[in-house]
């Protein structure tokens, strides 16, 4: 299968890409939206990240990941304690996926939410299109111009 291409969110706040480097991997719990959890599903080992500092000023893409674990049940769905507890899911019928990623590299540039929008190549991209999603396909060309833009 060829590798595809993502685009995943976190705050800074939250979990950043340094906490990324720190780590070297991660879960990418908590998603809880039908459409970035599909997306986590269709997710291939290998398959690259473009990591995005959503709710920052600027947001934008901060880092690269790769796809380290293909998708499995997210436990914080199980889990009454967490903010991402969800009543209806059940271990025999989970609603709710995650996938790892593995740090990669750290932008030497952000790659700012702005300037993406000023660009017309990527006038079709998701992210300009559908900016809340937070789990979402990006075309390897699109994928491409932002990393030479990030300076890697």
């Amino acid at each position: 299968m060829a590798k595809r291409y993502w685009l995943m969110k976190s705050e800074p706040e939250v979990y950043s890409i340094d906490d990324l480097a720190r780590d070297g991997s991660t879960a990418w719990e908590g998603v809880r939206n039908f459409k970035a959890s599909n997306n986590m599903r269709a997710m291939s080992m290998g398959d690259e990240v473009l990591f995005y500092h959503s709710n920052a000023n600027p947001p934008g893409v901060a880092g690269i990941a790769r796809v380290s674990r293909v998708a499995y049940p997210d436990p914080s769905q199980f889990d009454k304690k967490s903010d991402y507890f969800d009543e209806k899911s059940t271990q025999a019928n989970p609603r709710w996926d995650l996938v790892d990623v593995a740090f990669v590299a750290k932008a030497k540039e952000l790659v700012a939410l702005p300037a993406i929008k000023a660009d017309p190549q990527f006038a079709d991209m998701e992210l300009v299109r559908y900016g809340r999603l937070s789990v979402q396909s990006v075309t390897q060309p699109e994928f491409e111009r932002i990393k030479k833009k990030a300076g890697l």
